[in-house]
């Protein structure tokens, strides 16, 4: 309560400051105007002197309460001059017909009252009351503010984009713009500072089209930005979500125990609650692991299926995928499988479940809320799975299927048929999707598969990154560097687009991954303060890894639109094949293309060049590479367990700071809403289709979306209306047992 209260009574503050602020400097602003006009004379003198008494008379007369004795002194005097003010009042009002219309009634207090509105638009008690005031006595001869006060009090003014570290940027861009990489890596001096290194993560971003210059330019915009609070904010648990009221603590799923105590939410000690939950995963996968927990009919559970969409499932798969080819992850992994189904289309589930069998296979279903649409009714789907072949006995929902889902969601869990003390997994509202890899969403399926030891590693790896994000200063700290030349590229050089490199196969997933941690986290348009952001944000991301990428796009890359490119690349390989009478392993053919790519897109090559090389003239233009394309290179010791968690945190953190600069909010995704409210409109008009015995066109309101809709009704008809067929459905006991002929999963008299 104290808290809180303290916190009100700062915000209090704060606005009162701005306001007295505003009207400072608004009415020394018409005291300079009128003097430099009109000269330095006694009726200056008496009109500025009534206006200011007159409005203190007003704001007193129609809100006592308020403290406005102590609003500037070219404003309002001490409260020893209230008697007189009425008489005085009276006394100039003769007076104004002979003035100037510059000094008519009531023109500087309704400059004041613009000025002051604009700024204070948040708070409506100040707002109501200066209201009050100005409808008192309106001048005919009132002028607006002029445009260069009123810009400065304008919505706009908040905005990033109107500081003055913002427009050194902009300035400074038109020097880059005349230079070119090509030049800038013949710098020794630049190339040797232009690299981070911590815990084995080496980057080298000399290779963007950057100077010192800019980066200390970048540097003294996140200084504006109070870039450091934003992130001690986000690490305490302050409710930095502003628009959802949540804090943002994904990385106090990988805290360790030592940090119990430090971070309390809402009276709740995070940490330890974490950790609660990570001690009952770990028992729990231990103990399927073991044989100790086993199915309904008593057979060990091998088989895992995932059940998610979104960040519920591209991070976790992208771990899964690193840790498969993982020396220590193929051992762990032996005689079980894991296979995710994100997708409702029907065929996910055929390509999932297909020679699954059901008396050993544990579903996971990871839902925050328990309420995603394709989440539940694929959850749906696998539950009538299980019960078609072992039937409808509620022991097997409760043996075979397991929760991962918020503490505010157990009631709808229960409702499933899962057993909630034993089969319930928790996490939090301040854990979002995208970044929920790390908590239950990705330990328990992990955990299952590879065991609890090895997604531990990936924590303390998680943890590592996170140490260097809050702790290492912004001239070191590469999670900071990156976000910021991602700014940077985005919002000054206009590089709309950025891919993500992995040479290393194992990272097959990551560029997905991140695709959805910065286009759902950074795809906005509106700042903290509500105002529209008139500055580009929010990459589009994509990527594949190594040399398939380089038979793919890469021709784009070199001499289309320029994309900046993060290359990731690893000193060892998980798997190293040397053939015979072979100078040069496989891994090292992988790495060299990871050495040339970036130099080759940075320099590219010269019209002397090619014809040096004897290339015929007619073909130069069509050979000729401007270069000149901005890239950064990682390198990793090896892809393990604890590496994977350091690149997790790296550009989980980069996301962040870059919306931090951008003044967005980065934790929330209305944006995926609307769609997913049409689409429950759409199922309505379906399900009316569906129902009528005649051919009736539906109407949806939109001509376009009833024609196309119409078209597939017309077109198709849906398996639910379709009378069963004698071999629609097979007799068997497991798929082990009775492999399906048609790709039918239906158990025996089963609905699937």
């Amino acid at each position: 309560i104290i808290s809180i209260k303290m916190e009100l009574i700062y915000k209090t503050i704060r606005r009162r400051i701005a306001m007295y602020l505003a009207i400072f400097l608004t009415s020394l602003f018409w005291q300079v105007n009128s003097f430099t006009r009109h000269g330095f004379s006694i009726n200056t003198l008496r009109r500025i002197n009534y206006e200011r008494r007159i409005w203190k008379s007003r704001i007193l007369k129609a809100n006592p309460k308020k403290d406005v004795d102590r609003v500037g002194s070219s404003v309002v005097n001490s409260a020893d001059e209230d008697e007189s003010d009425d008489a005085d009042a009276n006394q100039q009002h003769a007076h104004n017909n002979n003035l100037h219309k510059r000094f008519a009634p009531k023109v500087a207090w309704d400059r004041h009252h613009q000025a002051t509105l604009h700024l204070l638009h948040g708070d409506e008690t100040i707002v109501d009351a200066l209201n009050d005031y100005a409808t008192v006595g309106t001048s005919p001869h009132s002028q607006p503010l002029p445009k260069r006060v009123t810009r400065l009090f304008s919505p706009n003014s908040q905005l990033v984009s109107s500081s003055k570290e913002w427009k050194r940027l902009k300035d400074h861009q038109d020097k880059i713009e005349k230079t070119h990489l090509r030049d800038l890596l013949m710098d020794k001096e630049r190339c040797d500072s232009f690299f981070a290194e911590y815990d084995g993560v080496y980057v080298d971003y000399s290779r963007n089209r950057a100077t010192q210059e800019t980066i200390d330019l970048l540097f003294e915009l996140a200084e504006k930005q109070d870039l450091k609070g934003k992130m001690e904010a986000m690490v305490s648990g302050e409710k930095i979500n502003f628009t959802e009221k949540r804090a943002v603590l994904h990385t106090a799923c990988r805290a360790g125990r030592d940090q119990i105590g430090s971070i309390i939410v809402d009276n709740v000690d995070v940490v330890n609650e974490v950790h609660e939950v990570l001690d009952q995963i770990k028992e729990f996968t231990e103990g399927v692991r073991s044989g100790t927990i086993r199915g309904y009919t008593g057979k060990r559970l091998r088989n895992i299926v995932s059940v998610g969409i979104g960040g519920s499932y591209l991070g976790p798969e992208f771990l899964h995928e690193s840790l498969k080819t993982e020396p220590e992850g193929i051992n762990a992994a032996l005689g079980y499988s894991l296979r995710f189904l994100s997708n409702v289309d029907p065929v996910d589930v055929e390509r999932t479940c297909t020679d699954l069998d059901p008396e050993e296979t544990l579903i996971v279903i990871v839902s925050k809320t328990f309420t995603t649409a394709e989440t539940m009714l694929n959850a749906r789907t696998m539950r009538q799975w299980l019960w078609d072949f072992m039937g409808n006995d509620k022991e097997v929902v409760r043996k075979h299927v397991v929760a991962c889902a918020s503490i505010s969601s157990s009631d709808k869990v229960a409702e499933f048929g899962i057993d909630t003390e034993n089969y319930f997994f928790r996490f939090w509202d301040w854990v979002g999707g995208r970044y929920s890899v790390c908590s239950a969403a990705g330990a328990v399926p992990i955990g299952l598969l590879y065991g609890y030891d090895l997604f531990e590693k990936f924590l303390e790896g998680a943890r590592s990154m996170d140490h260097h994000f809050f702790n290492t200063p912004f001239e070191k700290n590469i999670p900071v560097i990156l976000g910021l030349l991602g700014v940077w590229n985005m919002s000054f050089l206009g590089y709309n687009t950025r891919a993500t490199l992995p040479y290393g196969q194992a990272l097959l997933k990551l560029p997905a991954h991140i695709q959805q941690l910065d286009m759902e986290s950074n795809g906005k348009c509106m700042t903290r303060q509500n105002v529209d952001v008139d500055y580009p944000v929010g990459e589009v991301d994509f990527g594949e890894p190594g040399t398939n990428g380089q038979h793919s796009f890469y021709q784009l890359l070199h001499m289309g639109q320029t994309v900046p490119c993060d290359f990731i690349g690893f000193v060892q390989s998980q798997h190293d094949l040397c053939l015979d009478e072979e100078e040069l392993s496989s891994h090292d053919e992988l790495m060299a293309n990871f050495f040339a790519q970036p130099d080759a897109l940075a320099n590219g090559k010269t019209v002397d060049e090619l014809r040096s090389e004897g290339c015929p003239e007619e073909l130069i233009p069509h050979r000729s590479f401007k270069g000149n394309r901005p890239s950064n290179s990682m390198l990793l010791p090896k892809l393990t367990a604890y590496a994977t968690g350091q690149i997790l945190s790296l550009y989980e953190h980069r996301t962040a700071v870059q919306g931090f600069i951008w003044d967005i909010n980065s934790f929330d995704q209305y944006g995926v809403e609307l769609g997913k409210k049409l689409a429950i409109d759409v199922r309505d008009h379906l399900k009316e289709a569906r129902r009528k015995e005649n051919n009736e066109d539906v109407k949806t309101g939109s001509p376009a979306t009833d024609r196309i809709l119409n078209y597939y009704i017309q077109n198709g008809r849906s398996i639910c209306e379709q009378e069963d067929e004698s071999d629609s459905i097979e007799s068997k006991k497991t798929h082990r047992d009775y492999p399906p002929s048609h790709h039918n999963l239906g158990g025996q008299n089963g609905k699937l």
